[in-house]
């Protein structure tokens, strides 16, 4: 944890120590509870004030490929998503911790690489190593949407939502270039360079305004306005 009000701290002023590699992180939006996707299957459920870590007592069959890749909570709190290396997508109850949803193969055998909702909580939007970008219906589990024409089979790359959730981003890894599609239509409408060397690793969407940053193994972070 890092204070960044204070512009001189490069000092963790908190730590906590996982039993597994931790691959994500995401804060509860009351800023209580943390939750670590780590190569353990299950999120790593941890409250920020004593550090008690929770695990889920309803647990679906897993293989142990189930490390996962990104966790997701909700606008509200209410649930939270993740995304794992086995190809699934899974709803878990942001209150019990308990699975109440398993895309199994929601990206065939292949890495869903990041998995987040909308800000209804009504979809979840997921990429993986696939090439494919999907929107799913969180009450049912069905299939909604297929945004394609990005390759990504590599990296673990992610898609993203705009601030008004018109436009979804998410990276080409041969082109190294940001494609966006019309969310509604799933058509694809832009693509632009990065202008990073060799694809970029991250792409993350400010929830309040036309912007964007990407970064990537080329050690450089750039930040994006949006001109659609």
């Amino acid at each position: 944890f890092f204070d960044f009000s204070k512009a001189t701290a490069k000092r963790a002023f908190r730590v906590i120590q996982d039993t597994h590699n931790v691959r994500s992180v995401s804060f509860h939006p009351s800023g209580d509870f943390l939750l670590a996707g780590t190569d353990h299957p299950i999120a790593h459920l941890y409250d920020v004030n004593t550090f008690q870590c929770y695990l889920s007592a309803n647990v679906p069959e897993i293989s142990v490929n189930g490390a996962i890749n990104q966790v997701r909570y909700s606008s509200t709190g209410g649930m939270y998503v993740t995304a794992s290396k086995d190809g699934a997508i899974r709803l878990w109850d942001g209150v019990s911790a308990n699975c109440v949803r398993s895309i199994v193969g929601a990206h065939g055998t292949a890495e869903a690489t990041s998995a987040n909702f909308t800000k209804d909580q009504r979809f979840v939007l997921s990429c993986g190593k696939d090439s494919t970008v999907k929107l799913w219906e969180v009450s049912s589990g069905r299939l909604v949407k297929q945004y394609l024409g990005a390759t990504h089979t590599q990296l673990r790359f992610q898609a993203v939502f705009n601030d008004t959730e018109e436009f979804v981003l998410s990276i080409d890894e041969p082109s190294n270039e940001i494609v966006i599609w019309d969310a509604l239509t799933a058509e694809k409408v832009a693509k632009w360079s990065s202008n990073h060397i060799g694809a970029p690793r991250w792409i993350e969407h400010s929830p309040a305004e036309a912007a964007f940053i990407t970064c990537g193994t080329d050690r450089s972070v750039r930040f994006w306005k949006e001109i659609l």
